[in-house]
């Protein structure tokens, strides 16, 4: 699903124009973007929680070359879903 197709959904779920739906996930995405670069850690009861984890520093290797490189340690973010969400994706009928 791109973010059109999310805008569009909870344009239709909410019963909203689409200009109010996109301002209400770009303002989501916004914010969840924000509270990370702080440091905070967003939690959605059920749905799950969002989050920044520190990968460290390690040896890797030039793919078209072969010589080692050294990548640097790196903030990165990270989602855990909720049981909630992970028993809806379990229960998904085949």
């Amino acid at each position: 699903m791109t973010k059109a197709e999310l805008v569009e959904a909870v344009a239709k779920s909410a019963n909203l124009p689409k200009g109010a739906a996109e301002k209400a996930v770009s303002a989501f995405i916004d914010s969840v973007s924000a509270a990370l670069k702080q440091g905070d850690r967003v939690t959605l009861v059920g749905f799950g929680s969002f989050e920044v984890a520190s990968r460290q520093a390690r040896t890797g290797r030039n793919p078209q070359t072969g010589k080692e490189i050294n990548i640097a340690e790196a903030k990165v973010p990270k989602f855990r879903p909720g049981k909630a969400l992970k028993d809806a994706v379990a229960s998904k009928k085949k």
